[in-house]
């Protein structure tokens, strides 16, 4: 027996309901709900998702018995309306519309008036008395067939008819009279004809199968896979299809169509919030070709229909426990429903709405949690936007990675300490370089955004972007930079500097100009909103931090800790770059210690103001990652100055520079590679957290260090590392007479860790994934090159994200599972986190959660995100 590929619905004999949204797409459910709580919905029936698959995967062939279902849907239609498809006394005209189970807004194909043909539209003319709606149903017909079904343009018709106003002398589509719509349609007829060499058909049967394939091909339409790859829509079969009555807002001045919101989508506010149109099709409304009236107005010529929409969204309201997006048309004075769904919303709308239907008794906390507000909505707010996006798209310059979101204006700078002079006499800049580096941390800070022609989504630029806040574009690619002539171009447009541009964080547009800019506000909706997510979430969220001021504005966005303390950024502050390039250059153990003692209480400061700014919470602290080359000079005027303000040699510093060299510095000589072959340094460190933490101490208040070893691949490495941290504390300890809790731990960034976990975890006392790294030992990807290829192999579906952005579940993310299981099984009291920016992507939270961590760690403008993300994965547990 076939399967059941047809649902009906409407007049008594519905089939579906809301849940079936991934067979019957959310429109199909919708309406199956709708009819099934007596609203005034025209009848139809729904083909599945699963025919779609069938029909794509099959090369456009419709499973068995989809035909025989279909007609016996159409017979549903034509008795509860005593009306027959193709009938010219009786006529039934159809719409045939998509709807797959994620809303995805005018991505997939719609025809309307289906069944008109030479012989029905003169039946429908004599049924209704009004020879103009029948035509002009006719020719919007021909129209959107052409274009949906065959594949002729739209443009072709919409020249004839500005031909035909034009011939007229009018503007407006409503003064063309019957006659000329007549004219409209031979043309119409004719234009069809010359592109596709046969007639218009005129079998309302053929015209319905082949609408109904059109909207299963437009499921694989390239601005559809382009939606689902940017919205991360995956595991989808594909769309249905709904065949639904036509119902006529064109029938004459008691006749319109509108949509509207049941909530405004921009602030919030409980008013109805829309637009509609007085004897016009659902397409004008959204065709821009004539100016909607707001929605407030209908109760002017539509009273009763008016009075019962509002009484119709009340219920769809708390029926769905949302708000609503509802498309509706009015024939003859009679209101029909014909589509409702989940609003799309800003996020200052979607928490306004959360808190207000909780208070209202619509909803509650948790369904408000878990259903009404989205990650990308808490990230809008924590941003600063354009005012108006769609005012400069012609003015987009370049797109690179949106690497930290948010939107930024300033004038054009190539260098940190450019970004730092003129931002210190009251300029806006904007910092342009090839790529960044710790050396750029001030002019970075400086500057209002930071633009870079290449890097990652984990680059230097990005990471530390992220970590302030910061809008940052990377790997932007088109952007030729010229540092002799200060300038960059971009397809012969060249910017100079001083030049204004602003960039798009969260899209990653550079755009020529000034922007206008909204700034940030955060209301008492978002304190309120985020106190539940903390209700529903039993994962911990802490912040990577790096300074006092991130690790306060981390607490005010809910961090409950510190997960990743990156101590080599504090090495670029001030005069302390030249204690840290005097270690390099010396020659012997006593004069590394020496330089060594000058770090120590610069870095005893800075961990003390982190741990008076984190007081009771948990501070996880890496010890020194990055390869030593990092903080020397790489050009040839860096390296003078250098030479000249440490009074050595310029050969002195030449020679280090090549000696340091490594041709792959990523797995070379850096993390705990450093610490075994310089002991000292992981000495100093060691001495400098404890100092602090027990100084801490003394002030009354709360210091909770965890020591973390980076960058380990065997248990050994680890064991020498923590063999001198004890010692160290233990010394410290002896000479203050007093002592602290700490822990020792590591980062799990080498796959090696993860496959010997087990061993690892009976020496650690906490492990912490450095999902960044992992994520490119495993796939052997350069973080700071893939950007030239990785948007390809997502657009090839090569892989389906960039595993930089979303954690790589079948492959890293094995490693992950595997490690905390080894772990634990050794060390049951083991804790485990990620401290990656995967720690900030909601999918890869919710695999940490599934995955049983303790905490995630993201950068402190990520916490929110975070916090919900992690509710949201618990409340979808089973």
């Amino acid at each position: 027996m076939p399967a059941k590929y047809v649902y009906r619905f409407g007049h008594g004999a519905t089939e579906g309901r809301k849940e079936m949204k991934a067979l019957l797409g959310g429109k199909g459910a919708n309406l199956a709900e709708m009819s099934n709580i007596g609203l005034p919905v025209p009848p139809g029936f729904t083909i599945t998702t699963e025919a779609c698959q069938h029909y794509i995967r099959q090369s456009h062939a419709w499973p068995e018995g989809l035909r025989e279902q279909v007609q016996t849907g159409l017979e549903h239609v034509e008795q509860a309306l005593g009306r027959t498809l193709g009938d010219p006394d009786r006529p039934l005209l159809v719409s045939v519309r998509s709807g797959a189970a994620q809303s995805m807004p005018g991505m997939m194909d719609t025809v309307l008036n289906l069944g008109l043909n030479d012989t029905v539209v003169e039946g429908l003319a004599r049924e209704t008395g009004n020879i103009r709606f029948a035509y002009d149903a006719y020719r919007r017909f021909i129209d959107m067939f052409s274009d949906v079904v065959m594949g002729v343009h739209h443009e072709y018709f919409e020249e004839a008819l500005d031909r035909m106003k034009k011939r007229k002398g009018v503007t407006e589509d409503l003064e063309l009279d019957a006659e000329d719509l007549k004219e409209l349609v031979a043309e119409f007829k004719a234009i069809y004809q010359s592109k596709i060499g046969d007639p218009f058909p005129t079998d309302p049967q053929l015209q319905l199968r082949l609408s109904i394939n059109a909207v299963f091909g437009s499921w694989d339409s390239a601005r559809a896979a382009k939606y689902r790859q940017i919205n991360r829509i995956t595991g989808l079969l594909g769309t249905a299809v709904n065949v639904q009555a036509m119902v006529y807002g064109n029938l004459g001045e008691t006749s319109g169509t509108g949509v509207c919101f049941t909530r405004n989508p921009s602030t919030g506010e409980h008013e109805l919030y829309g637009e509609y149109l007085v004897n016009a099709q659902g397409e004008d409304v959204v065709a821009g070709i004539r100016t909607p009236r707001p929605i407030i107005e209908m109760a002017n010529e539509f009273l009763e229909p008016y009075q019962q929409l509002l009484e119709m969204t009340t219920a769809l309201e708390k029926h769905y426990q949302d708000m609503q997006d509802i498309e509706f048309t009015i024939q003859e004075e009679t209101l029909y429903i014909l589509q409702t769904r989940s609003g799309k919303r800003t996020g200052r709308a979607a928490l306004r709405i959360a808190v207000d239907m909780v208070g209202e008794g619509l909803t509650s906390r948790e369904k408000a949690v878990k259903y009404l507000v989205e990650p990308r909505h808490l990230d809008q707010l924590l941003h600063p936007g354009f005012k108006d996006e769609a005012a400069y798209q012609d003015r987009v310059l370049a797109k690179g990675l949106p690497a930290s979101p948010g939107a930024a204006v300033g004038q054009v700078v190539f260098t940190a300490d450019d970004a730092e002079q003129w931002a210190r006499a009251g300029k806006q800049v904007m910092l342009v370089r090839t790529e960044t580096s710790p050396e750029d941390v001030g002019g970075m800070d400086a500057a209002e955004g930071i633009l870079t022609s290449r890097g990652g989504m984990t680059s230097h630029a990005a990471v530390v972007a992220r970590g302030w806040g910061k809008p940052c574009v990377a790997g932007c690619g088109a952007v030729v930079i010229d540092y002799a002539t200060r300038s960059f171009a971009v397809d012969g447009t060249t910017v100079t500097e001083g030049d204004w541009i602003s960039i798009n964080g969260s899209s990653g547009e550079v755009i020529i100009g000034q922007e206008e800019l909204v700034p940030v506000t955060m209301r008492e909706n978002f304190a309120t909103f985020m106190a539940w997510t903390d209700e529903f979430r039993p994962i911990g969220v802490r912040t990577n931090a790096d300074t006092p001021e991130d690790a306060t504005k981390a607490v005010e966005f809910g961090a409950e800790g510190i997960g990743l303390c990156r101590t080599e950024h504090m090495f670029f502050e001030g005069d302390r770059i030249q204690a840290v390039r005097e270690m390099i250059l010396a020659d012997s153990e006593a004069a590394r210690q020496s330089a060594l003692a000058k770090l120590l209480p610069f870095q005893k400061e800075d961990f003390k103001g982190i741990f008076t700014a984190m007081s009771g919470m948990p501070i996880t602290i890496r010890l020194l990652d990055p390869p030593l080359h990092e903080f020397l000079p790489h050009d040839a005027q860096g390296e003078q100055d250098m030479a000249d303000r440490m009074g050595v040699p310029l050969a002195d510093v030449q020679a280090k520079v090549a000696e340091l060299h490594e041709f792959n510095p990523m797995l070379g000589h850096r993390g705990c590679r450093l610490g075994v072959t310089y002991p000292e340094i992981t000495a100093m460190q060691a001495r400098a957290i404890i100092e602090a933490a027990l100084e801490c101490k003394s002030e009354g208040i709360d210091a909770v260090p965890e020591i973390m070893v980076p960058l380990i691949g065997t248990v050994n490495e680890f064991v020498n590392q923590k063999a001198i941290i004890h010692e160290t504390a233990d010394q410290v300890f002896a000479e203050k007479d007093d002592r602290i809790d700490y822990l020792v731990g590591t980062m799990i960034e080498v796959p090696r860790a993860a496959l010997t976990a087990d061993e690892v975890a009976r020496e650690a006392e906490f492990f912490s994934f450095g999902t960044n790294d992992l994520t490119q030992m495993c796939f052997g990807y350069s973080r700071d090159d893939a950007g030239k290829f990785l948007p390809d192999y997502v657009d090839h579906k090569i892989l389906r994200d960039d595993p930089f952005q979303v954690l790589d579940r079948q492959g890293v993310g094995q490693l992950v599972r595997m490690g905390t299981e080894l772990g634990r099984e050794s060390n049951p009291e083991l804790k485990v986190g990620i401290c990656g920016e995967h720690g900030g992507e909601p999918s890869s939270v919710a695999f940490c959660y599934q995955v049983g961590m303790d905490y995630v760690s993201c950068s402190p403008f990520r916490v929110p995100i975070a916090r919900l993300a992690a509710a949201q994965a618990h409340l979808a547990s089973p």
